[in-house]
């Protein structure tokens, strides 16, 4: 819904503030009160971005996005008493090609209110007056990212621990209600309070959990059960997601994809060295990212995402003629294979180039065997052997 530079515009500012470590409340601040041009105020792509610009479609991704909860589930009046916040979020366009203005306009709710102050009540149930002089966006943002909202920090440091560990604490992430409580309770309590205390420094948080004994579990266990997944017992062994995957497979080639869009704006067709984890533009995809499950960015539900495995991927892989080439092709594996290393060294150097470790000893005789095949000439051995592992579980998921 942004257009290609709008949506650079956005990424770069989410990119920056990342890498400026800028406390989430005050990212999330500047992000539901901004007001500008989509082109030159980044955070207000965020009112553009979602599907359903309505008060009541703008009050549902606020909650989604911030809340981790599903306000299309909610009752009637509660929904609406949510969205009396937003209710007041004009859209302009301007003369430039695409730019679109957001902005406060007070003249929506003008002739209702007649100078005297209105009322809203916050999904916790609390009301609080609206002055007409003052945009309800504020007021809302300031009762979110408050250090005593019972939504806000528990939120995001669940979709962090979803993230990071492959299932939230409460499951799923984007569905935090009563009846859908957390596996551990003091776990989303301790991380919440970390939050706050540190200023809400995502990094933190960040830290604690992959410094933990829980994230560092072994993703190998004697009997899968759902109580054992449901409460950590194990990592839980995922695949990778699209677009590292396809990246893991450039480095290991030195090859490209080219990226497109079919909207004739700038950005349209993007630099050859590309990665595909930096896409800014959802428009912007590959036949390999929807095959492998990249998410549409349609809903901001986690679950757009798909993670489980299917025969599409699996013959993919197997079969690709673009999978093929980048092997067939390949400016870094091709000089290996070249090299003057005799096998067992040519061996070692495509486990350490594609898994990062050396060959065990029985996997080392299996590849050497079949180096010694006859018919099979070094440069068949060693694209055969690297095309096994990289369909090895072993490459294809974190574990």
């Amino acid at each position: 819904n942004l257009w290609p530079n709008a949506a650079q515009t956005y990424y770069h500012w989410i990119r920056e503030s990342v890498a400026q470590d800028k406390p989430y409340n005050q990212f999330v601040r500047e992000m539901l009160t901004e007001s500008g041009s989509n082109f030159r105020a980044a955070p207000v792509n965020f009112y553009r971005a979602m599907q359903n610009r309505q008060p009541a479609g703008i009050a549902q991704t606020v909650a989604l996005t911030f809340m981790g909860t599903r306000a299309d589930k909610w009752p009637a009046d509660r929904l609406a008493n949510m969205a009396a916040f937003f209710s007041q979020v004009g859209y302009k366009h301007s003369d430039e090609w695409k730019e679109e203005i957001v902005y406060f306009d007070p003249d929506k709710l003008a002739a209702a209110a007649k100078g005297r102050p209105l009322t809203a009540t916050f999904p916790d149930g609390t009301t609080t007056m609206l002055p007409p002089d003052r945009d309800p966006r504020d007021v809302f943002a300031a009762w979110l990212t408050s250090p005593k909202n019972p939504y806000f920090a528990p939120a995001v440091v669940n979709r962090v621990w979803a993230w990071l560990l492959g299932r939230g604490i409460v499951q799923e992430p984007d569905d935090m209600r009563p009846d859908n409580p957390p596996a551990n309770p003091e776990l989303l309590a301790y991380l919440s309070r970390e939050l706050v205390a540190s200023h809400y420094d995502l990094k933190h948080i960040y830290r604690l959990i992959l410094n933990s004994a829980t994230y560092q579990l072994s993703s190998e266990i004697d009997q899968p059960s759902p109580e054992a997944d449901a409460n950590f017992a194990h990592y839980l062994l995922r695949p990778l997601d699209a677009e590292v995957l396809i990246d893991a497979i450039n480095d290991i080639t030195g090859g490209t994809d080219p990226y497109s869009s079919a909207i004739p704006e700038p950005f349209t067709f993007t630099p050859t060295n590309q990665r595909a984890v930096a896409l800014a533009d959802g428009s912007i995809t590959s036949p390999f990212l929807e095959t492998f499950g990249r998410s549409p960015r349609d809903t901001g539900l986690m679950s757009e995402r798909t993670t489980r495995p299917t025969a599409a991927e699996r013959l993919a892989l197997l079969n690709s003629t673009q999978i093929q080439r980048k092997f067939d092709q390949s400016p870094k594996l091709i000089p290996l294979i070249q090299s003057r290393l005799d096998v067992p060294h040519l061996i070692e150097a495509l486990y350490l180039t594609i898994l990062s470790r050396n060959p065990s000893v029985d996997e080392l005789r299996a590849a050497g065997a079949y180096a010694q095949t006859p018919g099979v000439t070094r440069r068949v051995f060693a694209l055969d052997l690297a095309w096994a592992l990289v369909n090895s579980q072993e490459f294809l998921y974190r574990h």
